[in-house]
């Protein structure tokens, strides 16, 4: 099979394997009962996924991905204030997921595992680096790193809070995921008239003198 090949294969049946993760973990048998449910060849299946528990979970991740991106283009989004598109991007991963929440919390447990964190940490910034790109983000300079790091972040703090929420239609997360995207907001509107470019400079003896001085 060429790469090509692989890679359609592993996102065809990545649905079908988070199904059968809830059962069997992220495993050998897993791969097999989602092929077999699916009608592939499982000897192809356990081939594709024959790097073990973290390729299956990535390409359960790519498959939201790609669910998400045809699901909320930019164009639809382009209506919405910003704080709002994250959280329909954020919102539809979550939807995307629940069905599946114990195949979720074993993924999660599974890139929490030390060898595991560098991927985790790449597969994270991928997504949030697709949801601010449909979200309309064109920053290129020091922004396009903290966005992406700091929507990473919140959106595996959501997925932990999420596995455990059993609140009607997780009220307990939208709250959560309400507050953070809330308390960037305001860090982003506060950096924003520290750094507004129509200043020559921003000056941090200028920023200490007005909080002792503060302008009456």
């Amino acid at each position: 099979m060429t790469a090509a090949s692989l890679d359609d294969l592993r996102l065809e049946l990545a649905p079908a394997l988070a199904g059968a993760a809830v059962w069997d973990g992220w495993s050998e048998a897993a791969v097999r009962a989602a092929a077999e449910g699916s009608g592939i060849d499982p000897d192809a299946a356990l081939y594709a996924f024959k790097d073990g528990p973290m390729a299956m979970i990535a390409a359960w991740i790519a498959r939201v991905d790609v669910e998400m991106e045809a699901a909320l283009p930019p164009e639809r989004l382009a209506t919405m204030k910003i704080r709002e598109r994250i959280r329909a991007l954020v919102q539809f991963r979550l939807d995307a997921v629940e069905a599946n929440k114990e195949a979720l919390r074993r993924a999660l447990a599974i890139m929490a595992m030390p060898q595991n964190v560098p991927a985790a940490l790449k597969l994270g910034w991928r997504s949030a680096d697709l949801m601010w790109r449909l979200a309309g983000d064109t920053a290129s300079d020091y922004n396009h790193y903290t966005k992406r790091t700091i929507l990473a972040s919140i959106y595996g703090a959501t997925l932990a809070v999420f596995v455990d929420d059993k609140s009607e239609d997780h009220a307990e997360t939208r709250a959560f995921l309400g507050r953070r995207l809330d308390g960037v907001m305001k860090f982003e509107k506060v950096k924003a008239q520290l750094l507004n470019s129509d200043r020559e400079h921003f000056s941090p003896a200028r920023f200490l003198g007005r909080l002792r001085y503060p302008a009456r």
